[in-house]
């Protein structure tokens, strides 16, 4: 259940940069124009790979691109998205170990070290006045700074971009003007473009799921936007996504149980098939359930709800998590809704 529990921030990071059409799109637009220039894009591939510390995962997302340049000679890309309102004056060192990592996992047969590009992804409230390169953070005497390591990150600070100057396709304008805005109360209302653009993903089904993704991050990660809110701003500027939105829990269950026929027929090559799929989806019908009523916590009780969560998480009974999601809409407090499995 990790994912379940995941980071709001960290969560809607991976499922929309871990698209590759969205990442190559990422990576075209917001690498330094001399980095881009070297790499051939048509080769970026998103790799599972995580380096952030257990304790910083709070605070940091990370993503890991294999790609290849105009030589074909193998490089990386190494994206650590900050989540924090402010900016963290270790993050060049915090890089500096993570990028070792890479290096200790991913070893060249010559013995050398491949390219790794570090990108840092900010959508803070606070201003970036963190030095770009590690030997900023070097602290004695000038003579002997020659034999401190260095290198320089490329920074992208949504808080610093305008609306318009935020490029891409529509997939990648939609995550990033979500990520700059996710703290702002007014955003739906001031930002009606992001309305526009979940009305044109939302006619295409390969890309009205990544609707359903931005919904969901709009719901779980602002601590400012309510439901009224949404809704609001919704019935202004796209009144049809109403009803896309009443329909995402239920997409969530179905996918689930996709998820776990996959995931089943994986287990089932060791433990026979018809066990580990049946096995595959019980757990991907779970994921899909607790995902439903995470939303639906929050959209009819806001925070409070959300306080359910930990107790809910707990429940391996897949009809009592049915019937809790099915109860939500008539409960009228957390507590009532709570009897039903306490």
């Amino acid at each position: 259940m990790a994912q379940t529990l995941s980071n709001p921030h960290d969560r809607f990071f991976r499922q929309t940069l871990s698209r590759q059409d969205v990442a190559t799109d990422f990576l075209r637009h917001y690498l330094p124009p001399e980095a881009a220039a070297l790499v051939n894009l048509s080769s970026v591939e998103p790799m599972a790979d995580t380096f952030i510390d257990g304790g910083l995962q709070a605070h940091y997302s990370d993503l890991l691109f294999a790609v290849r340049l105009n030589d074909n000679r193998p490089a990386a890309v190494y994206v650590l998205f900050e989540h924090k309102s402010y900016p963290d004056v270790r993050v060049a060192f915090q890089l500096l170990r993570y990028m070792v990592r890479i290096w200790e996992r991913w070893p060249k047969p010559s013995g050398g070290l491949q390219p790794i590009i570090p990108l840092v992804v900010y959508h803070g409230q606070w201003e970036w006045r963190t030095p770009i390169n590690l030997a900023g953070m070097y602290d004695g005497p000038a003579d002997l700074l020659s034999y401190f390591p260095d290198f320089r990150y490329c920074l992208v600070d949504l808080s610093k971009f305008s609306d318009a100057d935020i490029r891409g396709e529509a997939m990648l304008r939609l995550a990033l003007l979500a990520m700059k805005h996710i703290r702002d109360r007014q955003a739906l209302e001031q930002v009606p473009e992001i309305f526009d653009l979940m009305e044109k993903l939302s006619q295409t089904e390969s890309t009205a799921e990544f609707v359903a993704t931005v919904l969901r991050y709009f719901i779980t990660g602002s601590d400012t936007m309510t439901e009224a809110d949404l809704r609001q701003s919704m019935e202004k500027h796209w009144p049809e996504g109403v009803t896309v939105m009443s329909t995402i829990a239920e997409r969530w269950i179905e996918q689930g149980v996709q998820k776990g026929i996959g995931i089943g027929v994986q287990q089932g090559m060791q433990q026979g098939i018809n066990q580990g799929l049946q096995q595959g989806i019980a757990q991907g019908r779970r994921e899909g359930i607790l995902s439903a009523i995470e939303l639906g916590l929050k959209l009819r009780f806001g925070s409070e709800g959300l306080l359910l969560l930990p107790e809910i998480y707990g429940i391996q009974d897949d009809v009592i998590l049915r019937t809790i999601y099915s109860s939500i809409e008539m409960a009228k407090s957390p507590d009532e809704l709570r009897r039903i499995y306490a």
